[in-house]
């Protein structure tokens, strides 16, 4: 979630969306933690060692069905219709289901509409983490003879992020340090699948203050490097095809008790694909967050406030160092200090990913 005086440093540039207005036939498995048991379980557990990265990479994510973002009439024989809103679909419903087919793609809810001819269908969709089935039928268009809804959907969604670390033993990784959400819902996309591709950073659009900066660089969307399983609050997790395709000293994750004010380091991609190591100062940690702004920071390094005038967007995940230790990763930039921002731990962000993966 973001306010007024605050943006997510996330992916990139631009996030690109397949979206369709369902007038021509036709983003959350998370699980929060409870900040008490979080903080016992983690000082009982041994310690993790990870390789930070603080690599651009191409983020592609196709959404476990399809999200209603938007909602339309169509213009029949008989006037203006909408099946959607009579129905009491809402925007940020995912239709997961018409009738007994499943349906992840646009495309699938095309060829279903056409195929029942506006007959009677049972959708399923969930709200709110429940699943309810509402009943309507598509309209027929009387532009194109076209079956509809009247709803936009999206199914996929795709960009550029930090890749935060990665478990040179398991190939896990985890990367941005915050969740994908819907650009037009802010409904946290559920994952069907998704992939990693390798990017490189073409240019910087420098933050001011009052104007956050952004990375721009472009991805291979041919190329995937690994496969995603989650997409939570705290971050997107996956596996590399290859635990071997990023190499580095992996350095033990820091406990949350570990994490003090003071002088630390950002691993960040500002050009092509060499990652630099720049200061920063941690300014705050805070204790018992509910969200991923676990502590405040301010970049000290010369170098990369003449480069991007601090932390823009595209730099969520890059990995924070404290100690010869991972503490946590770069979440979102203060919009009237574009040298500040704020940071998730990295403690959470493994919690996060070992808990999605055994949901």
């Amino acid at each position: 979630m973001q306010d007024t005086n605050e943006r997510h440093g996330s992916g990139v540039a631009v996030w690109f969306f397949r979206t369709l207005l369902l007038l021509a036939a036709a983003v959350v498995m998370t699980v929060a933690l409870v900040p008490g048991a979080q903080a016992a379980e983690s000082q009982n557990s041994a310690p993790r060692s990870v390789i930070p990265l603080g690599r651009a990479v191409g983020i592609k994510l196709f959404a476990q069905g399809v999200l209603v973002v938007g909602l339309s009439d169509i213009t029949t024989d008989q006037g203006l219709a909408s099946p959607a809103r009579a129905c009491g679909l809402q925007e940020g419903d995912v239709i997961t289901h018409i009738n007994d087919a499943q349906v992840s793609s646009i495309e699938e809810v095309q060829t279903i509409l056409q195929d029942l001819e506006g007959q009677e269908m049972e959708l399923t969709v969930l709200r709110d983490e429940e699943s309810q089935e509402v009943t309507t039928r598509a309209a027929q268009c009387s532009t194109d003879g076209a079956y509809k809804l009247g709803a936009w959907i999206r199914d996929s969604m795709a960009g550029i992020g930090t890749l935060t670390f990665v478990d040179p033993e398991t190939g896990l990784f985890g990367t941005l340090a915050h969740g994908i959400d819907d650009v037009d819902t802010t409904v946290l996309m559920k994952v069907q699948s998704g992939a990693i591709t390798p990017a490189s950073v073409a240019g910087v659009v420098k933050g001011v203050n009052g104007r956050p900066g952004e990375l721009r660089g472009a991805f291979s969307s041919s190329q995937d490097l690994g496969t995603l399983y989650a997409n939570t609050e705290s971050g997107v997790f996956g596996h590399l095809q290859d635990p071997g395709t990023f190499t580095g000293t992996p350095v033990p994750v820091a406990t949350a008790e570990e994490v003090h004010t003071g002088q630390a380091t950002i691993l960040a991609n500002v050009a092509g694909t060499e990652v630099e190591e720049y200061t920063v100062e941690i300014l705050k940690v805070y204790s018992n967050t509910s969200d991923t702004r676990d502590l405040m920071l301010r970049v000290t390094d010369p170098r990369l406030l003449e480069k991007t005038g601090g932390i823009v967007q595209g730099m969520s995940g890059s990995p924070i160092l404290q100690d010869g230790k991972l503490v946590g990763a770069v979440t979102h930039v203060l919009i009237d200090h574009a040298d500040r921002g704020y940071g998730i731990l990295a403690q959470n962000m493994l919690d996060q990913a070992a808990q999605a993966q055994n949901t």
